[in-house]
């Protein structure tokens, strides 16, 4: 244990330490991660419950306004794009497919900050799990390196002589290993979290998308409806 007594003595020690921080960002990152998703999760099931339950696209309107979570941004992004104030006249085909052609860029727009935000600190797991194994190969390899020069000095190459600074620059392959492992598991476990998000938020453009059709890419957003968004009220979730 003499290698974590001072993290400067050798390489291999500042080898160790700076697994011993990639294994804390790790933790920290799946912990981040984790409440993230369990938040999205329980986000999105609440809006869509609402959402279904309304009468008519216009009166889901103000719905995704007072309701956070990535379904919402993506409804409120394709609300934004067919959207249309009172007056507008509605069986005019031109701007029709103008706005069918805004929907689609919108709501793929959104999809993907969305994604952009959930990647957020997987790219840092992912390299961790990469590159941890050759951090603590190399700090083997200097430690062992050192230990042979010990031994030239030494000039002695008894198995007391070598099994000590050898078994101690092995140390660093295993903490490597074992900062790796976890790592990797991590990155693909939110990883597939993050998939199955992306195809829910997907179907739920697809269904949006199918919902505008109807009304011909139009929604008509009444003032009223504008001010009870501004204002939501607050419902327990």
């Amino acid at each position: 244990m003499t290698l974590l007594a001072s993290p400067l003595a050798s390489i291999e020690s500042a080898v160790i330490w700076l697994l011993v921080i990639f294994s804390l960002a790790t933790w920290g990152l799946a912990l981040i991660k984790g409440v993230q998703f369990s938040r999205l999760k329980a986000q999105d099931r609440a809006f869509h419950k609402r959402f279904w339950a309304a009468s008519s696209l216009e009166a889901a309107a103000e719905l995704s306004e007072s309701y956070p979570g990535a379904a919402a941004r993506v409804a409120q992004a394709g609300y934004a794009a067919i959207q249309v104030g009172e007056g507008a006249q509605v069986d005019d085909l031109s701007h029709a497919i103008n706005h069918q052609d805004r929907l689609e860029r919108a709501l793929r727009q959104q999809i993907v900050r969305e994604r952009r935000s959930l990647e957020s600190g997987l790219a840092i797991v992912a390299s961790i799990g990469s590159t941890s194994p050759f951090v603590g190969l190399f700090g083997t390899v200097w430690g062992i390196m050192e230990a042979l020069k010990g031994i030239s000095i030494a000039g002695s190459a008894s198995l007391e002589t070598v099994a000590g600074p050898i078994g101690a620059a092995l140390v660093a392959t295993g903490v490597g290993i074992a900062v790796a492992v976890p790592a990797v598991l991590v990155y693909n476990y939110f990883l597939r979290r993050l998939k199955l998000t992306a195809a829910d938020l997907d179907d739920f453009a697809h269904d949006f998308y199918s919902l505008a059709q109807k009304s011909a890419f139009r929604v008509l957003i009444h003032p009223a409806a504008r001010k009870t968004a501004a204002h939501p009220v607050k419902e327990a979730s």
